[in-house]
């Protein structure tokens, strides 16, 4: 199994790391940084959550831990279709805060060919809407 990497375009958000930091740190806001028209089963509590992508799998979501106001480390949950980690970095910028995801997943080669494009848009889409939240 390959491990895979995938970032996110960066992002400048209107907003400080402190306030980008507290909106993502509540799992239960994900679900508005998500397409809407490709998710379902929507769960969550302050520390975890979980959807299902139209046409494939439930997503678990755990928050690991925590470095304010510039990290957030999330892991897969055990209902994952493969093991993986997703990091939001936090960076201020003049006053305003550089966004970015990195996905990590230990995908076989097969199902890589499937879902690195989707995943990657999804985490461009997901970058998107958050800059947007804040505009």
């Amino acid at each position: 199994m390959a491990n895979t990497v995938i970032n996110s375009e960066k992002k400048v958000i209107s907003a400080s790391p402190k306030e980008v930091f507290d909106y993502l740190c509540d799992f239960n806001n994900i679900i508005d940084l998500l397409p809407a028209d490709k998710i379902s089963d929507w769960r969550s509590t302050n520390d975890d959550c979980s959807f299902k992508v139209q046409n494939a799998a439930i997503i678990p979501l755990i928050k690991k831990s925590v470095e304010e106001p510039t990290t957030i480390n999330i892991e897969s949950g055990d209902k994952a279709p493969f093991p993986f980690t997703l990091v939001i970095h936090l960076k201020e910028t003049d006053g305003n805060t550089q966004g970015e995801l990195v996905f990590e997943g230990e995908i076989n080669a097969f199902l890589k060919m499937m879902v690195v494009k989707p995943l990657t848009n999804l985490f461009n889409y997901m970058a998107d809407k958050l800059q947007e939240k804040f505009q």
